[in-house]
């Protein structure tokens, strides 16, 4: 279910709140959980799939650094937006 415009733009506001926070106070493991957070936001509400990867790249390399049992978790976010947005992608730059 999409989001209404309003209560994404306020969302995408509170994370990056939270980001900047997280960053002022050295919180690693919360910049992580709200990087994957916005992710996946990003690409189930926005399509913005590249920055959407991003995020979930850099929230994935902190846990697993943290060795955070959430890492996992972000793993198969990553897996699955990844695997939902490429198809397309790869259709379209087929060579023939």
């Amino acid at each position: 279910m999409k989001v209404n415009q309003g209560e994404f733009q306020d969302a995408i506001a509170l994370f990056q709140q939270s980001l900047d926070l997280t960053q002022r106070i050295g919180d690693v493991q919360n910049k992580a959980v709200t990087l994957a957070m916005l992710g996946q936001l990003l690409a189930d509400e926005k399509g913005e799939v590249e920055t959407a990867l991003n995020y979930l790249q850099q929230a994935l390399d902190i846990l697993q650094r943290l060795q955070s049992p959430e890492a996992e978790t972000v793993s198969r976010i990553l897996d699955r937006v990844k695997r939902d947005s490429y198809p397309v992608v790869g259709k379209n730059n087929e060579r023939e």
